[in-house]
């Protein structure tokens, strides 16, 4: 009898575990199963390596790539500004619709299996804000990137170096044979790069401080130009005088943000930077952000330049775009997103498309004065005219990397407008001056987005 009560049992949990595995498979196949036929050895959707089914299109429906002729869109310049947002002929940019979305383009339905056309996937860019935003850069390296952070729409996303996809051929051999003009050209610098912040980071000071210190009402420091510490010296390029919290961010005084970051101690800043979400990556759309760095140090010097945005912090563009815009959401805003829509050859929607949310770790106060503070540089230092009625609210930041070599520019921000709802990054590697290089740079590409509407 205990046999035959052991055996039942055991023919049950095998009969459970049998449901559950189908149920799992089931679902696996009604939410992967895009993924699953787009794989590159399914011969009815890939002709040598290339899906021959689908298409790209920007937000506006401009045709960036279509796989049934496999074409990219007639302009040169928008073939070159969009080339990290579509991918390129062999599939070495790994962050471009062709491969992170080839299950929508493959038409895949669970009933029907694939269809003979593909879907129509349109992405959240603009071309020709992204065109715009190219030219901008005039050749240099660097990214410019713009996101509705209420909707997570990226509506600019470049990356320089680039290239036209039709010259795949010649730029992957120039790419074998070492050619600098190419150097990390696959790189989506926005997403899969970091660098050193600079004066940007110092967001991330005055956050911990207004929240740790009581800064914005009991700070004051005088700069004469230079700070001596025990083994070495902080520096600005000018003595800025009398200063406050909201003096010092707006002036980018590094005597006054090395003395904070003293106050602080390192653990404090690396918190404030892990909260900020600088230290962990972004997911989404299947692709996965790089993470930044912030190293703890016992050294005063190092630990005064931590705060600064040098020693030895990384950041990435993405990352630090997604703190722009939870800034402007008081602490919450939508994560990031390519997507934009899925649409069947019928013409019907062909796939459930949104954004997650995305949040700090920073008060609703603190944000609030940190949107006052840096609505304050632009009035005060980089100049309101050049953004013309947009209200922006901004930090400039000039990253040094090189003796030899100049500084990164930054520019980040975001407008504080529901109407406007954009947050922005421009980095500029070697471009110098941050609000002079990279601020111009994205003056043009807000004013162009605004007068679109």
């Amino acid at each position: 009898m205990k046999k035959l009560q052991g055996r039942t049992w055991f023919v049950l949990l095998f009969i459970l575990l049998l449901l559950g595995g189908t149920g799992f498979l089931m679902y696996s196949y009604v939410t992967e199963g895009g993924e699953w036929v787009a794989f590159k050895a399914n011969s009815h959707l890939y002709s040598n390596g290339q899906m021959t089914t689908g298409s790209l299109t920007d937000r506006n429906g401009l045709v960036l790539y279509d796989g049934e002729t496999d074409s990219y869109a007639q302009d040169e310049d928008i073939r070159t500004a969009c080339l990290h947002a579509v991918g390129d002929e062999y599939g070495n940019i790994v962050t471009g619709g062709r491969v992170l979305f080839r299950g929508y383009m493959a038409a895949f339905h669970p009933l029907t299996g694939v269809g003979e056309s593909g879907n129509t996937v349109a992405l959240t860019i603009d071309a020709k804000i992204n065109e715009l935003a190219y030219q901008a850069l005039d050749g240099q390296r660097g990214t410019v990137a713009v996101y509705n952070y209420e909707t997570g729409e990226i509506l600019c996303m470049v990356s320089s170096p680039t290239f036209d996809p039709y010259d795949s051929e010649e730029v992957l051999i120039a790419v074998n044979e070492g050619d600098e003009r190419y150097d990390s050209v696959y790189l989506n610098r926005f997403l899969s790069s970091t660098f050193t912040p600079g004066s940007i980071f110092k967001i991330v000071t005055a956050a911990a401080a207004i929240e740790e210190l009581d800064a914005l009402d009991s700070f004051s420091f005088t700069c004469t130009g230079s700070m001596e510490l025990d083994d070495g010296e902080i520096t600005c390029p000018s003595a800025h005088g009398d200063l406050d919290l909201a003096g010092a961010l707006e002036h980018s005084c590094n005597c006054a943000f090395g003395q904070l970051a003293l106050e602080l101690g390192g653990q404090r800043l690396m918190r404030y930077a892990q909260e900020a979400g600088l230290l962990s990556q972004l997911t989404f759309d299947g692709v996965t952000s790089a993470r930044g760095s912030y190293s703890v140090t016992d050294k005063d010097l190092d630990l005064a330049w931590s705060g600064v945005g040098q020693y030895t912090n990384l950041v990435n563009p993405c990352s630090m775009m997604a703190l722009m815009g939870a800034i402007a959401g008081e602490g919450k805003a939508a994560a990031p997103t390519l997507l934009h829509g899925v649409t069947s050859p019928s013409g019907l929607p062909a796939a459930i498309v949104g954004s997650d949310s995305h949040s700090i770790g920073w008060s609703e106060e603190t944000c609030q004065t940190l949107k006052r503070l840096m609505r304050g540089n632009v009035t005060g230092h980089y100049g309101q005219q050049q953004f013309g009625d947009l209200p922006v609210c901004a930090k400039s930041g000039t990253a040094e990397v090189s003796s030899s070599e100049q500084p990164h520019a930054w520019f980040v921000g975001f407008v504080d407008d529901p109407e406007h709802p954009y947050a922005f990054v421009v980095m500029v590697e070697h471009g110098g001056w941050g609000s002079k290089t990279a601020g111009s740079i994205a003056a043009k590409v807000l004013t162009a987005i605004a007068e679109t509407e």
